[in-house]
């Protein structure tokens, strides 16, 4: 739901929005990339306690690790996000959210992290990657809404090398993806992270999943599980009651039942 709208420097018209029924509220772009589902799925799947250190790559304007951070009090969560316009909005979000002590956003790029962001130091990594390969995308004219549709420089590869890079031994990399894209996910992640947990979205009974959770648990050996997944709609269209819950009501994501 959108609150009001106004602009500012380098980024233009914004909206003030809110997420899990307004527990969460989230300033964006008016145009170009707008937050959907996505970040929210992630941030329900993500395993966290309150000892946790997560880091969120790609974190946008943040909302990924505003949600996480109101469903898991006591986590402390670094999002890094490559936009400078991206990252002073996804500042902005934690301050009107309150969360300056448990989150902080840090600028940099993917392939090239800030110093501050050492390799090994994260118990939960999770991301939301460019879910197109360039070569086989038609990309929009909107230059952010390309960069959160398209791979540039880093591919998928990238994103899944430096999340595992990341991550503690027997961390776990959270990242929800096209399902199309799921074999090149499990090659990626294979020799470095086990225990995959495939969860397939439907959009509704019978249809195809056109988007996977993916968790994993670097060094581990476990094999895969295809899990039951979540139907996100009724034929009506309207939300199924367990998508409800997690979208609007901030409940956890249960990858396996």
């Amino acid at each position: 739901m959108s609150l009001s709208e106004s602009a500012i420097p380098g980024i233009g018209a914004t909206s003030d929005d809110t997420l899990l029924g307004g527990r969460v509220r989230l300033r964006q772009p008016t145009q170009g990339y707008r937050v959907a589902i996505d970040p929210v799925l992630l941030a329900a799947a993500v395993p966290a306690n309150a000892a946790d250190v997560v880091l969120d790559l790609g974190c946008g304007v943040g909302a990924a690790s505003l949600c996480l951070a109101a469903r898991v009090p006591g986590c402390r969560i670094v999002g890094l996000e490559r936009d400078p316009a991206l990252e002073r909005l996804a500042q902005e979000n934690v301050a009107q959210n309150h969360l300056g002590e448990r989150l902080a956003i840090v600028a940099g790029d993917l392939l090239a992290p800030p110093a501050s962001l050492a390799p090994g130091s994260y118990t939960q990594v999770m991301a939301n990657p460019p879910f197109m390969q360039a070569a086989r995308a038609s990309p929009s004219p909107l230059a952010r809404k390309a960069a959160a549709a398209v791979e540039s420089e880093a591919t998928l590869v990238d994103w899944i090398d430096v999340a595992l890079t990341m991550l503690r031994d027997k961390g776990v990399l959270t990242l929800v993806h096209r399902a199309d894209r799921l074999g090149d996910i499990l090659a990626a992640l294979g020799g470095r992270a086990g225990g995959a947990i495939v969860f397939p979205l439907w959009p509704g009974a019978g249809k195809a999943a056109k988007r996977v959770l993916v968790q994993a648990r670097k060094g581990s050996a476990a094999p895969m599980t295809l899990a039951a997944g979540l139907a996100l709609h009724r034929p009506d269209g309207r939300n199924t009651e367990a998508a409800e819950a997690i979208l609007r009501h901030g409940a956890a994501l249960a990858m396996l039942s």
